[in-house]
């Protein structure tokens, strides 16, 4: 499966064309200027715990690597690799050393699993925006939720050749 058509009006910019597999499922906007994103069929939060908050989506504190990449549609010269906070079906709130503003997009990849020498890992590529700017404990460093506009998965699974089908 491969992303999405590029999105149109405020919040267009990546393209996250890469060959992907991922459960999903789309979902309307209430936003007429926004088309819906797919969003993950459900987030297993009963295995890693639920962030304490009232949402739509219930969030999972992980603390999952993140690569941001992109910003404002300009690739950043050295992806910077951060930690997400938690993450949800629709969002992600990670901490940062530079500042956006809300409504600004951006582009990251997250590492959902990664396994010893590649084998079996899943990264999911995101474009979305940022939806609000919290004061950090970390001095110069600031928090941001950001919600998902589009995102593709890649896995590389390998299955070793005694376990194929002859």
């Amino acid at each position: 499966m491969g992303a999405l058509s590029e999105p149109k009006g405020r919040y267009a910019g990546a393209s996250l064309l890469r060959e992907t597999n991922a459960q999903t499922i789309g979902i309307n906007s209430t936003d007429s200027s926004k088309p819906g994103p797919h969003r993950f069929a459900r987030v297993p939060t009963y295995t890693v715990g639920v962030a304490h908050e009232r949402r739509i989506n219930p969030r999972a504190a992980l603390p999952l690597p993140l690569r941001l990449t992109r910003v404002d549609n300009v690739a950043e010269k050295y992806p910077v690799t951060l930690v997400t906070r938690n993450i949800s079906s629709s969002g992600i709130f990670f901490l940062a050393p530079r500042e956006f503003e809300p409504g600004q997009s951006i582009e990251l990849e997250v590492a959902l699993i990664e396994r010893p020498q590649g084998q079996g890992c899943v990264q999911m590529f995101t474009a979305a925006h940022i939806v609000r700017r919290e004061k950090s404990d970390m001095p110069g460093w600031h928090g941001y939720a950001a919600s998902f506009d589009d995102f593709a998965i890649r896995r590389d699974d390998v299955v070793p050749l005694r376990y194929r089908a002859h």
